[in-house]
C-alpha cells in the first residue's frame, strides 16, 4: 500500500503563545496569560479532547499539594524535600507552595465543588490536601479556557518542536480526526502534556493492559519533543511507582488518609509500626511505604491491605463515595459483590514504574520561570523536572508562572522564517508510517516488546524493581534494537498513525531512562530507583542532579552533573 504526502492538507497558523497540552498546567498557563494581556494570541494543541484529557479526565476527590492551618510554604518545602531524600530543585518547590492555594482558590471560582466545615474551612484530608468533588474537575477547568477565547485545537498529536539553531519557533503536528499537517509557528511555547506511562509492562495483561494507574494516553510526547530537540532533562531516573489497590488500580489515598486505614499484613499486623519503625513508621518517605509491603510479600506475611475493618457503616459510605469522584471501579465492586470496605479490605500492589515530574521529579530542566535551555522554550507540571508532588494545584502554578515570564517578554519575540525543506521532512517522518512495505511492525507489537525489555531488564515490577548495570546494559543494546526497528511501523489509518508515534516517543524516552538509571551509583529513592550493585544512598558523592542532553543525529546521551542549592544560597544570587 503506497501513502502520498501530496494527499495531505496543511493548515499553517501564527500566534503569540503556543501551549501543548491542556491539562492544568497548559489550561492555568491559558487563563492567567489572558488575564495579563487581552491582545495576546493564544494557540493550545490537545492530542484528546480538553473536556476530558490526561490525568484528569476521570476526575479527583482532593487536592494533593495544599498548604493547610498550621502549614506554610516552608513546611511543605521541608516535608517534599525529605520525601524526596534532600534532592529537589528548593527554588521551584518553594515557588509552587507560595501559590498553590491561590490555585486553588482559582479552582473554586471556577465552580470546583469544595465542601467545608460550619467555619468555612476546607475539610484537609492530610497534612497537604484537602477533600474536593472533583469528578467534573476537568471540564470545569477547560470552561475557563474557552472564556478566555483562547484557540484550542482538539485531537492533534505534537510530533517534533521547529527549532532553529538553539531556539524553538513552535511545533509540528497532525490531526487524527482530519489528517491535516499543522504547522504552528509561536514566539513562545510551553511545553505542558503529561509525562510517560507505558513504557514498562504493566500489572495487568491482555484486554487489560491499559489499566493503570497513570493517564494510558500519556505516552512521553512532551518529553520526547524537548529529547530530540536537544533540551537539558534532568532527574529520569527517579521514576515514580505508585502503591495501588490490586486489578482496579485505584488510588490509595481516600483510604489512607480519608478514613485513616493502615497498612497491614495477611496476620493482621500493622507493619509499618511493628517492623519498620525505625525507618519513620508512617511518616516514611512515599517510596519506603512500598519497600516495606514488598518485604512483607517477600518474607511470606503477604499480601497486604489497607485495613478499612474497623470503620463504622457511615465511614464505609462514604469511602465509597470518595471513589465515585476518581475511580469508580472499586466502589462498583463492592456493590456488585454485596460487600463493603468494612468486610473485603483492598489489597495494595505496586505499580510499574512511570516518568513522571509531578509526583516524581523528571522532565526539562527549567529556571525559575519554567524556561527551558533552549530559546522561548518553557516547560510546566508533569514534564517539568526537579519539583515532585506538584500535583494538580502544582501544575496549574507553574502554567502561571510560565505565562506570566512569557507576557513580560513578548513585546522582545518575533517570528522567524522556518526551512520548507524541514517542514517536507518533517512530514515524511511522519506520515510515511502509512506506507506498507515488506516488512511491517503494527504498533501493539513493538509496545508489547519495549514493554518486556524494559521490565526484564530496566527494573521493573518482575525483578521487584531492582537495577543493575549488566541487566541495564542489556536494555541499552535491546531498546537501540527496537529504535531500528521502528522504522518499519505501520499505521494503516490515523488512529494507528498516532499509536505508531506514541511508541516512537516512547522509546526515545526509555532511551534516555536507561542511561540516567546506569550513571547515578548509588540508591537514593528505593523502589523508584533501587540499584543491586550500589544498593546504599551516598550524599558525599550522589546529592547532585543527574542530567542529559540528546543528540537527535547521533543517537547519544550526554550525561551533565547539576549542582543541588538550597533556597537559602539561590535567596542570595
Amino acid at each position: 500500500m503506497s501513502f502520498s504526502t501530496d494527499k495531505i492538507k496543511i493548515e499553517r497558523i501564527k500566534t503569540d503563545f503556543l501551549i501543548i497540552g491542556a491539562g492544568a498546567a497548559g489550561c492555568f498557563a491559558a487563563y492567567e496569560a489572558r488575564k495579563l494581556n487581552p491582545d495576546i494570541d493564544i494557540v493550545i494543541l490537545e492530542k484528546a479532547h480538553i473536556d476530558r484529557s490526561g490525568c484528569l479526565a476521570a476526575g479527583i476527590n482532593a487536592i494533593n499539594a495544599y498548604i493547610n492551618a498550621g502549614q506554610s510554604p516552608e513546611s511543605f518545602l521541608e516535608y517534599v524535600k525529605k520525601d524526596s531524600m534532600d534532592l529537589i530543585r528548593e527554588d521551584l518547590v518553594y515557588s509552587i507552595a507560595k501559590e498553590v492555594n491561590h490555585a486553588v482558590d482559582l479552582l473554586e471560582e471556577w465552580g470546583l465543588p469544595i465542601p467545608k466545615d460550619e467555619n468555612g474551612e476546607r475539610y484537609a484530608r492530610g497534612r497537604g490536601s484537602i477533600i474536593v468533588q472533583g469528578e467534573r474537575i476537568k471540564p470545569i477547568i477547560a470552561q475557563a479556557v474557552k472564556s478566555t477565547k483562547a484557540k484550542v485545537l482538539n485531537r492533534v498529536v505534537v510530533t517534533n518542536l521547529i527549532k532553529k539553531g538553539n531556539k524553538i519557533l513552535g511545533a509540528y503536528g497532525f490531526g487524527v480526526r482530519d489528517g491535516k499537517f499543522y504547522i504552528v509557528e509561536a514566539k513562545a511555547t510551553l511545553v505542558a502534556t503529561g509525562g510517560a506511562g507505558g513504557i514498562y509492562k504493566p500489572n495487568n495483561e491482555g484486554n487489560a493492559r491499559h489499566k493503570i494507574w497513570y493517564s494510558p494516553f500519556n505516552t512521553g510526547a512532551g518529553y520526547a519533543i524537548g529529547i530530540r530537540a536537544g533540551a537539558e532533562m534532568t532527574t529520569f531516573e527517579m521514576r515514580y511507582v505508585s502503591m495501588r489497590i490490586k486489578d482496579l488500580m485505584a488510588p490509595t489515598g481516600a483510604v489512607a488518609q480519608g478514613v485513616k486505614a493502615q497498612q497491614v499484613n495477611a496476620l493482621g499486623e500493622r507493619y509499618l509500626e511493628d517492623r519498620y519503625g525505625d525507618l519513620g513508621g508512617r511518616q516514611m518517605p512515599t517510596s519506603a511505604r512500598l519497600l516495606a509491603t514488598l518485604q512483607e510479600n517477600a518474607e511470606g506475611r503477604g499480601p497486604c491491605y489497607l485495613d478499612t475493618t474497623h470503620l463504622t457503616k457511615e465511614q464505609a459510605e462514604r469511602l465509597k463515595a470518595y471513589y465515585l469522584h476518581m475511580t469508580p471501579g472499586l466502589t462498583l465492586y463492592w456493590s456488585v459483590k454485596s460487600t463493603s470496605p468494612k468486610n473485603d479490605p483492598p489489597e495494595i500492589v505496586g505499580t510499574e514504574p512511570y516518568i513522571v515530574g509531578g509526583h516524581a521529579q523528571a522532565g526539562y530542566w527549567i529556571d525559575i520561570n519554567r524556561k527551558a535551555t533552549l530559546e522561548n522554550l518553557y516547560a510546566a507540571g508533569d514534564v517539568a523536572g526537579g519539583a515532585p508532588k506538584k500535583y494538580v494545584s502544582g501544575s496549574g502554578v507553574e502554567g502561571m508562572i510560565a505565562a506570566r515570564d512569557i507576557n513580560s517578554k513578548l513585546g522582545s519575540l518575533n517570528h522567524e522564517e522556518i526551512n520548507d525543506h524541514e517542514i517536507k521532512e518533517e512530514m515524511h517522518r511522519v506520515f510515511n508510517h502509512m506506507n506498507k512495505e515488506s516488512i511491517s511492525i503494527l504498533p501493539d507489537e513493538l509496545e508489547l516488546r519495549m514493554q518486556k525489555i524494559m521490565d526484564d531488564y530496566a527494573g521493573g515490577i518482575s525483578s521487584g524493581y531492582v537495577l543493575n548495570e549488566q541487566k541495564l546494559s542489556k536494555a541499552r543494546k535491546y531498546i537501540k534494537h527496537l529504535k531500528e526497528d521502528s522504522k518499519y511501523l505501520y499505521g494503516n489509518n490515523l488512529h494507528e498513525l498516532m499509536k505508531c508515534h506514541e511508541v516512537i516517543d516512547r522509546l526515545d524516552v526509555a532511551t534516555v531512562l536507561i542511561e540516567h538509571l546506569s550513571y547515578r551509583k548509588e540508591t537514593r529513592w528505593p523502589i523508584y530507583q533501587s540499584r543491586g550493585d550500589y544498593p546504599n544512598r551516598d550524599d558525599k558523592n550522589w546529592l547532585k542532579f543527574v542530567n542529559s542532553v540528546y543528540d537527535n543525529k547521533s543517537g547519544e546521551v550526554k550525561i551533565v552533573e547539576r549542582e543541588c542549592k538550597p533556597v537559602s544560597l539561590l535567596a542570595t544570587k
